[in-house]
Protein backbone atom coordinates (compact mmCIF):
# COMPACT_ATOMS: atom_id res chain seq x y z
CA UNK A 1 0.00 0.00 0.00
CA UNK A 2 2.77 2.13 -0.56
CA UNK A 3 1.57 3.90 -3.86
CA UNK A 4 -1.34 4.36 -2.04
CA UNK A 5 -0.40 6.38 1.01
CA UNK A 6 1.87 8.30 -1.06
CA UNK A 7 -0.04 8.96 -3.63
CA UNK A 8 -2.80 10.62 -1.13
CA UNK A 9 -0.30 12.45 0.29
CA UNK A 10 0.01 14.80 -2.68
CA UNK A 11 -3.34 16.14 -2.08
CA UNK A 12 -3.95 16.68 -5.50
CA UNK A 13 -7.42 16.15 -4.48
CA UNK A 14 -9.17 15.04 -1.79
CA UNK A 15 -12.08 13.68 -4.18
CA UNK A 16 -10.93 12.14 -7.61
CA UNK A 17 -7.35 10.42 -6.53
CA UNK A 18 -9.48 7.22 -5.23
CA UNK A 19 -8.92 6.21 -8.58
CA UNK A 20 -5.35 5.72 -7.76
CA UNK A 21 -5.91 4.35 -4.30
CA UNK A 22 -8.22 1.33 -5.49
CA UNK A 23 -5.87 0.91 -7.97
CA UNK A 24 -2.90 0.22 -5.46
CA UNK A 25 -4.38 -2.88 -4.19
CA UNK A 26 -3.16 -4.33 -7.30
CA UNK A 27 -0.14 -6.24 -7.81
CA UNK A 28 0.50 -6.10 -11.66
CA UNK A 29 2.40 -9.12 -13.22
CA UNK A 30 3.05 -7.27 -16.90
CA UNK A 31 3.73 -4.07 -18.54
CA UNK A 32 2.13 -1.02 -19.85
CA UNK A 33 0.02 -2.14 -22.91
CA UNK A 34 0.56 1.75 -24.79
CA UNK A 35 4.36 2.56 -25.27
CA UNK A 36 5.06 5.08 -22.24
CA UNK A 37 8.00 7.53 -21.88
CA UNK A 38 10.27 5.40 -19.81
CA UNK A 39 9.95 2.31 -21.96
CA UNK A 40 10.75 4.44 -24.96
CA UNK A 41 13.86 6.07 -23.79
CA UNK A 42 17.17 3.98 -23.71
CA UNK A 43 20.93 4.64 -24.83
CA UNK A 44 20.28 2.65 -28.52
CA UNK A 45 18.45 6.02 -29.49
CA UNK A 46 21.26 7.37 -31.91
CA UNK A 47 19.93 8.10 -34.84
CA UNK A 48 18.22 11.12 -33.29
CA UNK A 49 17.97 14.84 -34.69
CA UNK A 50 17.50 17.82 -33.01
CA UNK A 51 14.54 19.78 -34.74
CA UNK A 52 12.37 22.97 -33.95
CA UNK A 53 9.98 22.57 -31.32
CA UNK A 54 7.03 23.98 -33.63
CA UNK A 55 6.81 20.73 -35.11
CA UNK A 56 4.74 19.35 -32.15
CA UNK A 57 3.51 22.30 -30.57
CA UNK A 58 0.60 23.04 -32.70
CA UNK A 59 -0.53 19.73 -32.30
CA UNK A 60 -3.26 20.90 -30.31
CA UNK A 61 -4.95 23.28 -33.38
CA UNK A 62 -4.58 19.83 -35.89
CA UNK A 63 -6.72 17.89 -33.20
CA UNK A 64 -8.80 21.06 -33.02
CA UNK A 65 -8.86 20.79 -36.85
CA UNK A 66 -9.64 17.28 -37.02
CA UNK A 67 -13.26 17.82 -35.13
CA UNK A 68 -12.64 14.01 -33.20
CA UNK A 69 -11.73 10.63 -33.06
CA UNK A 70 -11.94 7.62 -30.57
CA UNK A 71 -9.05 7.53 -28.20
CA UNK A 72 -7.04 4.69 -25.34
CA UNK A 73 -5.41 5.63 -22.58
CA UNK A 74 -3.00 4.16 -20.32
CA UNK A 75 -2.05 5.87 -16.84
CA UNK A 76 0.86 3.99 -15.07
CA UNK A 77 2.40 5.07 -11.53
CA UNK A 78 4.91 3.84 -9.85
CA UNK A 79 6.15 4.05 -6.44
CA UNK A 80 7.65 1.63 -4.54
CA UNK A 81 9.22 -0.45 -6.64
CA UNK A 82 5.03 -0.93 -7.98
CA UNK A 83 3.94 -0.32 -11.81
CA UNK A 84 -0.21 0.12 -11.56
CA UNK A 85 -1.66 0.56 -14.41
CA UNK A 86 -5.24 2.36 -15.32
CA UNK A 87 -6.88 1.79 -18.79
CA UNK A 88 -9.68 3.56 -20.79
CA UNK A 89 -11.42 3.49 -24.21
CA UNK A 90 -14.18 6.07 -25.15
CA UNK A 91 -14.34 9.23 -27.50
CA UNK A 92 -13.45 12.81 -27.76
CA UNK A 93 -14.88 16.14 -29.61
CA UNK A 94 -11.82 18.40 -29.65
CA UNK A 95 -13.86 21.40 -30.97
CA UNK A 96 -16.58 20.86 -28.21
CA UNK A 97 -14.00 19.73 -25.55
CA UNK A 98 -16.21 17.30 -24.53
CA UNK A 99 -15.58 13.43 -23.96
CA UNK A 100 -16.48 10.20 -22.43
CA UNK A 101 -13.99 7.63 -21.14
CA UNK A 102 -14.89 3.98 -19.94
CA UNK A 103 -11.69 3.65 -17.25
CA UNK A 104 -10.78 -0.05 -16.39
CA UNK A 105 -9.08 -0.54 -12.73
CA UNK A 106 -5.97 -3.38 -12.35
CA UNK A 107 -7.23 -6.30 -11.51
CA UNK A 108 -6.06 -7.89 -7.85
CA UNK A 109 -3.38 -9.81 -6.87
CA UNK A 110 -5.15 -12.89 -7.83
CA UNK A 111 -6.34 -12.07 -11.51
CA UNK A 112 -9.88 -11.02 -9.72
CA UNK A 113 -11.21 -7.75 -10.79
CA UNK A 114 -11.49 -5.41 -7.39
CA UNK A 115 -14.07 -2.78 -9.46
CA UNK A 116 -16.55 -2.26 -11.58
CA UNK A 117 -15.59 -0.24 -14.79
CA UNK A 118 -15.56 3.53 -13.84
CA UNK A 119 -17.68 5.89 -16.71
CA UNK A 120 -15.84 9.41 -16.74
CA UNK A 121 -17.83 12.62 -18.55
CA UNK A 122 -15.03 15.12 -19.71
CA UNK A 123 -16.38 18.72 -20.22
CA UNK A 124 -15.05 22.35 -19.40
CA UNK A 125 -14.18 22.76 -15.83
CA UNK A 126 -16.20 19.57 -15.15
CA UNK A 127 -15.29 15.71 -14.52
CA UNK A 128 -18.02 13.63 -13.86
CA UNK A 129 -17.39 10.17 -12.34
CA UNK A 130 -19.72 7.41 -12.11
CA UNK A 131 -19.54 3.92 -10.60
CA UNK A 132 -17.12 5.42 -8.78
CA UNK A 133 -17.49 3.11 -5.56
CA UNK A 134 -16.22 4.38 -2.27
CA UNK A 135 -19.21 5.62 -0.59
CA UNK A 136 -20.85 6.78 -4.02
CA UNK A 137 -24.45 4.61 -4.57
CA UNK A 138 -24.36 2.78 -7.85
CA UNK A 139 -25.38 4.97 -10.95
CA UNK A 140 -24.71 8.17 -9.32
CA UNK A 141 -22.50 10.40 -10.56
CA UNK A 142 -19.74 12.65 -8.90
CA UNK A 143 -18.88 15.56 -9.88
CA UNK A 144 -15.44 17.67 -9.78
CA UNK A 145 -14.83 21.38 -10.30
CA UNK A 146 -11.48 20.88 -12.43
CA UNK A 147 -10.83 24.44 -12.19
CA UNK A 148 -10.06 24.21 -8.20
CA UNK A 149 -7.23 21.15 -8.89
CA UNK A 150 -4.16 21.26 -8.30
CA UNK A 151 -2.69 19.43 -11.01
CA UNK A 152 -5.63 20.81 -13.83
CA UNK A 153 -6.95 17.43 -14.15
CA UNK A 154 -3.76 16.15 -15.94
CA UNK A 155 -3.40 12.58 -13.60
CA UNK A 156 -5.93 12.97 -10.87
CA UNK A 157 -8.95 11.44 -13.27
CA UNK A 158 -7.24 8.23 -14.13
CA UNK A 159 -6.36 9.82 -17.61
CA UNK A 160 -5.22 12.84 -18.97
CA UNK A 161 -7.76 14.60 -20.89
CA UNK A 162 -7.14 13.96 -24.75
CA UNK A 163 -6.87 17.55 -25.81
CA UNK A 164 -5.26 18.60 -22.59
CA UNK A 165 -2.55 16.11 -23.35
CA UNK A 166 -1.72 17.89 -26.67
CA UNK A 167 -1.69 21.53 -25.16
CA UNK A 168 0.59 20.81 -22.64
CA UNK A 169 2.80 20.30 -26.13
CA UNK A 170 2.74 24.02 -26.46
CA UNK A 171 5.43 24.01 -23.75
CA UNK A 172 7.59 21.51 -25.99
CA UNK A 173 11.32 21.79 -26.15
CA UNK A 174 15.09 20.42 -26.89
CA UNK A 175 12.80 18.35 -29.42
CA UNK A 176 14.45 15.48 -31.40
CA UNK A 177 13.24 13.43 -34.49
CA UNK A 178 13.66 10.18 -33.80
CA UNK A 179 12.21 8.76 -36.99
CA UNK A 180 10.08 7.26 -39.18
CA UNK A 181 7.32 4.18 -37.80
CA UNK A 182 3.95 2.69 -38.39
CA UNK A 183 1.56 2.66 -35.37
CA UNK A 184 -1.48 0.76 -35.82
CA UNK A 185 -1.35 0.59 -39.41
CA UNK A 186 -0.12 4.49 -40.11
CA UNK A 187 3.18 6.19 -40.88
CA UNK A 188 4.07 8.85 -38.27
CA UNK A 189 7.12 10.32 -37.16
CA UNK A 190 8.48 9.99 -33.67
CA UNK A 191 9.46 13.30 -31.92
CA UNK A 192 11.07 13.27 -28.31
CA UNK A 193 11.66 16.05 -26.07
CA UNK A 194 10.88 17.75 -22.60
CA UNK A 195 7.31 20.59 -22.17
CA UNK A 196 7.31 22.92 -19.48
CA UNK A 197 3.87 23.06 -17.63
CA UNK A 198 4.21 26.72 -17.25
CA UNK A 199 5.32 27.51 -20.87
CA UNK A 200 2.73 25.31 -22.16
CA UNK A 201 0.06 27.27 -19.97
CA UNK A 202 1.28 30.32 -21.06
CA UNK A 203 0.74 29.73 -24.85
CA UNK A 204 -2.63 27.44 -24.02
CA UNK A 205 -5.97 28.26 -25.44
CA UNK A 206 -7.80 30.01 -22.69
CA UNK A 207 -10.40 27.15 -22.00
CA UNK A 208 -7.21 25.18 -20.65
CA UNK A 209 -4.88 28.02 -19.55
CA UNK A 210 -6.10 28.08 -16.08
CA UNK A 211 -5.83 24.68 -15.45
CA UNK A 212 -2.69 24.58 -17.00
CA UNK A 213 -1.11 27.17 -14.68
CA UNK A 214 -2.60 25.63 -11.56
CA UNK A 215 -0.62 22.17 -12.41
CA UNK A 216 2.69 24.76 -12.52
CA UNK A 217 2.48 25.11 -9.09
CA UNK A 218 0.76 21.74 -8.47
CA UNK A 219 3.46 19.64 -9.14
CA UNK A 220 7.11 18.87 -7.96
CA UNK A 221 8.73 18.70 -11.30
CA UNK A 222 7.09 20.94 -13.89
CA UNK A 223 9.92 19.84 -16.81
CA UNK A 224 7.66 16.41 -18.27
CA UNK A 225 9.30 14.43 -20.72
CA UNK A 226 7.19 13.43 -23.84
CA UNK A 227 7.16 10.82 -27.00
CA UNK A 228 5.38 11.78 -29.43
CA UNK A 229 3.79 10.50 -32.62
CA UNK A 230 2.41 12.45 -35.59
CA UNK A 231 0.91 11.22 -38.85
CA UNK A 232 1.67 13.24 -42.45
CA UNK A 233 -1.57 15.94 -41.21
CA UNK A 234 0.55 16.88 -38.08
CA UNK A 235 -2.41 14.88 -35.94
CA UNK A 236 -1.43 13.46 -32.59
CA UNK A 237 -1.61 9.59 -32.90
CA UNK A 238 0.15 8.66 -29.46
CA UNK A 239 1.64 10.94 -26.57
CA UNK A 240 3.24 9.87 -23.76
CA UNK A 241 4.36 12.50 -21.25
CA UNK A 242 5.92 11.31 -17.58
CA UNK A 243 4.80 13.56 -14.96
CA UNK A 244 6.48 13.78 -11.49
CA UNK A 245 5.06 14.00 -7.35
CA UNK A 246 7.51 14.57 -4.43
CA UNK A 247 7.01 11.73 -1.76
CA UNK A 248 4.19 13.36 0.83
CA UNK A 249 4.79 14.11 4.33
CA UNK A 250 4.19 11.61 7.56
CA UNK A 251 4.30 8.70 4.66
CA UNK A 252 6.14 5.93 4.45
CA UNK A 253 8.81 6.27 2.01
CA UNK A 254 8.39 10.20 2.34
CA UNK A 255 10.57 12.00 0.38
CA UNK A 256 10.24 9.44 -2.54
CA UNK A 257 9.78 11.00 -5.97
CA UNK A 258 5.84 9.24 -7.26
CA UNK A 259 5.97 8.86 -11.50
CA UNK A 260 2.75 8.64 -13.58
CA UNK A 261 3.06 7.86 -17.56
CA UNK A 262 0.18 8.99 -19.08
CA UNK A 263 -0.50 7.52 -22.54
CA UNK A 264 -2.89 8.62 -25.22
CA UNK A 265 -3.70 7.62 -28.21
CA UNK A 266 -5.72 9.00 -31.11
CA UNK A 267 -7.74 7.04 -34.10
CA UNK A 268 -10.42 7.38 -36.09
CA UNK A 269 -10.68 11.12 -36.63
CA UNK A 270 -13.64 12.68 -37.82
CA UNK A 271 -16.04 10.16 -35.45
CA UNK A 272 -19.46 10.96 -34.13
CA UNK A 273 -19.07 11.55 -30.60
CA UNK A 274 -22.18 12.31 -28.27
CA UNK A 275 -21.72 13.27 -24.72
CA UNK A 276 -24.84 12.79 -22.42
CA UNK A 277 -24.97 15.12 -19.43
CA UNK A 278 -26.45 13.83 -16.54
CA UNK A 279 -29.32 14.89 -14.40
CA UNK A 280 -28.91 16.80 -11.59
CA UNK A 281 -31.17 14.26 -9.60
CA UNK A 282 -28.57 11.76 -10.77
CA UNK A 283 -25.33 13.59 -9.31
CA UNK A 284 -24.51 12.39 -5.91
CA UNK A 285 -23.78 15.37 -3.38
CA UNK A 286 -23.45 13.01 0.03
CA UNK A 287 -20.21 11.79 1.95
CA UNK A 288 -17.91 10.30 -0.34
CA UNK A 289 -15.90 7.69 1.88
CA UNK A 290 -11.89 8.11 1.65
CA UNK A 291 -9.80 4.74 2.61
CA UNK A 292 -7.43 7.50 4.15
CA UNK A 293 -7.81 8.07 7.76
CA UNK A 294 -6.42 11.63 7.46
Amino acid sequence: MVAAATWRRQEVTRTTVVLAAVAATAVLAGGCAGSGVAAERGPGDAKVQQVPAATVTGAADALTRAGSAQVTTSMRMASGGTWLTITGTGGFDFARRRGELTLVLPKDAAGAEEHRPITELLTPGSLYMKDRGEGVPPGKWVRVDTTRLADGNLVTGGATEPLAAAELLRGARDVTYVGEEVLNGTAVRHYRGTTDIARAAGAAEPAVRGPLAAAAKGFTVTSVPFDAWLDAQGRLRQVSQQFTFGGGRGARGAGRNVTVVSTTRYDRFGTRVSVIMPRPANIWTGKIVSAHPG
